[in-house]
């Protein structure tokens, strides 16, 4: 009886183009992931159509909640869940897994993330807040929904951060110890996330709303714990760009390589503490 092999990258390996401009090099990702998780793929895709929708929404309808437009919150979650959905579609295919477990962790990471964003959009269609939401049992259930989508992921992460330990995965050392490092930025995002869900509040000494930066909208008067989430969140991919960047040099050594991704992450993940401990405090990352 035939196996089916697992997808394997052979010409879109970032390591096996060094010649290739920037804008190629992320065609060659985009189709390494198309090719090994199409589900993320077509997902992230999707995702990216509705992020349109919801531009079109900002146009169109002018509620407001906490301040800012209904529809911007569903615009920025889906910028971010589609960049994750390619992120996660593409490094997966470094994990010497078999097809059935790559298949297993693509299309639950792609359903919840997709599902998340779905109940996201509702809450703003109708007006209402979608995090810290149990006015109503329908609106808590709603909320749980969306805990439990997450911690879904979350588990999904702490389980590629062990592959990642225990496997060798098919790349250079230096970006495989950048991808752990960009997993364990991620993993303190979500707790970052849990913490706010601690006190159903993103803004400390503030309440939620108010005064905030352009589309972002983060507290410029008091602390807000969504900018360290979003840059921990972000780390997946800030950290193994960085490794990418210099493996493509090829004339530093593997070992100077791993010395400088330690070196940046370690620098990535101090700023990071530094914005968390500051948000903690009830200080603004920027203040008006």
């Amino acid at each position: 009886m035939k196996h089916k092999k697992s997808f394997v990258p052979k010409s879109t390996d970032f390591l096996e183009n060094r010649a290739l401009p920037p804008k190629e090099l992320l065609g060659n990702v985009l189709s390494t992931a198309r090719a090994g998780s199409p589900i993320q793929y077509w997902m992230a895709l999707l995702i990216f159509v509705l992020g349109l929708a919801f531009i079109l929404g900002l146009f169109i309808d002018d509620r407001t909640l906490m301040g800012i437009n209904v529809w911007l919150k569903p615009l920025k979650f889906s910028i971010s869940i589609g960049i994750y959905l390619l992120t996660v579609g593409y490094f997966i295919t470094k994990y010497p897994y078999s097809e059935r477990k790559k298949n297993i962790i693509n299309h639950v990471v792609a359903w919840t993330l997709l599902v998340e964003l779905v109940i996201i959009a509702f809450q703003a269609f109708r007006g209402i807040s979608s995090h810290y939401n149990v006015e109503t049992e329908f609106d808590g259930m709603l909320f749980s929904l969306m805990g439990l989508l997450i911690g879904i992921n979350v588990l999904i992460m702490a389980l590629f951060i062990i592959d990642t330990i225990r496997l060798k995965l098919r790349t250079t050392k230096s970006v495989q110890w950048a991808i752990l490092l960009g997993w364990l930025m991620i993993f303190f995002g979500s707790w970052v996330g849990g913490q706010m869900i601690g006190q159903m509040a993103h803004s400390v000494g503030v309440a939620d709303g108010g005064t905030g930066l352009p589309l972002v909208n983060w507290s410029t008067i008091g602390g807000d714990l969504r900018v360290a989430h979003f840059f921990a969140l972000h780390g997946l991919q800030i950290i193994p760009i960085f490794a990418f960047g210099i493996s493509l040099k090829g004339t530093i050594p593997v070992r100077s390589q791993v010395l400088a991704v330690t070196c940046f992450g370690l620098l990535y993940a101090f700023w990071i503490g530094v914005i968390f401990y500051q948000a903690q405090r009830g200080i603004p990352w920027i203040a008006s």
